[in-house]
C-alpha cells in the first residue's frame, strides 16, 4: 500500500501500520509541490500527480494521512481524488482498540489505541479517531471528521460531516453536533448545534503565586 502524506501524521501512518496490521507499505507519495526529500524511511515519495502510473491501483491501496486541516477538507478532497484515480483506500483499527466484529467502518477511517466503540455505532468514511476516546451505542459518526483523544461521545449521538471534536470534549447523549462544528478542549455540550459553530471553555486560572510558596506542596 501507499502513505500519501509526508508530514507528522504520514510518519505516525506508517509507523502504526508497520508495527500493527497486516499491510506493506511500498511507497509514500504527496503533491510534487510539497515533495522536500525523495525518500521518507528509506522508502520512495512519489508525486500524486502521476503515481498511478508507477503503482497500478489494481494492485496497490493507499491511505491519506492528512489531519484536521481546514475542517478536514483537505483530506476530503485528496480522499475524492484518490478514489477518482482508481485507488481502494484502506481502515486501520488499532489491535489494543476495543471494537466489535460488526463495527460499520467505511473507507480511509483510523482508529488508534484504547478507543471503546460500542454496539450498533456507525462510522463514515475519512473519520479520524485519536487515542483513548469512548463512542457510545447507536452513535453516527459521518464523514469526514476528526475526534482528538479522551473524547467522551455518548449514546445514541450524531456528529455530522467534516467536524473537529478537541481534547477531553464531552458530548451528552442523544444530541446532533451538526456539520463543520468545532467542539474545542474540554467543551460540555448538551443541547443540539447548529452548522459551522464554534465551542470553547474559559482557560484554566493562573494563580498570582510561584510553585515555592505553595505550603502542601
Amino acid at each position: 500500500m501507499i502513505i500519501f502524506g509526508t508530514g507528522d501524521f504520514g510518519k505516525v501512518v506508517h509507523y502504526y501500520l508497520k508495527n500493527d496490521s497486516q499491510y506493506e507499505i511500498e511507497a509514500f507519495s504527496a503533491t510534487d509541490d510539497m515533495i522536500l526529500e525523495k525518500k521518507l524511511f528509506d522508502l520512495p515519495v512519489i508525486p500524486f500527480e502521476n503515481i498511478e502510473q508507477e503503482y497500478s491501483p489494481e494492485e496497490y491501496q493507499m491511505f491519506i494521512a492528512i489531519p484536521y486541516t481546514k475542517m478536514n477538507k483537505v483530506r476530503e478532497k485528496f480522499y475524492f481524488q484518490a478514489k477518482k484515480k482508481g485507488f481502494n483506500l484502506i481502515s486501520y483499527v488499532n489491535s489494543k482498540a476495543t471494537v466489535w466484529s460488526d463495527l460499520n467502518i467505511g473507507e480511509n477511517c483510523f482508529i488508534l489505541e484504547n478507543n471503546v466503540i460500542q454496539p450498533y455505532v456507525e462510522i463514515g468514511n475519512n473519520v479520524i479517531l485519536w487515542s483513548g476516546n469512548h463512542i457510545g451505542h447507536h452513535s453516527i459518526i459521518k464523514d469526514n471528521c476528526f475526534i482528538a483523544p479522551h473524547v467522551v461521545v455518548s449514546g445514541k449521538v450524531t456528529i455530522e460531516k467534516n467536524c473537529f471534536i478537541g481534547v477531553n470534549a464531552t458530548i451528552r447523549d442523544g444530541i446532533t453536533i451538526n456539520q463543520e462544528c468545532v467542539i474545542g478542549a474540554g467543551a460540555i455540550i448538551l443541547n443540539n448545534t447548529k452548522d459551522k459553530q464554534v465551542y470553547t471553555t474559559t482557560s484554566t486560572k493562573l494563580l498570582d503565586v510561584t510553585s515555592d510558596k505553595l505550603k502542601h506542596l
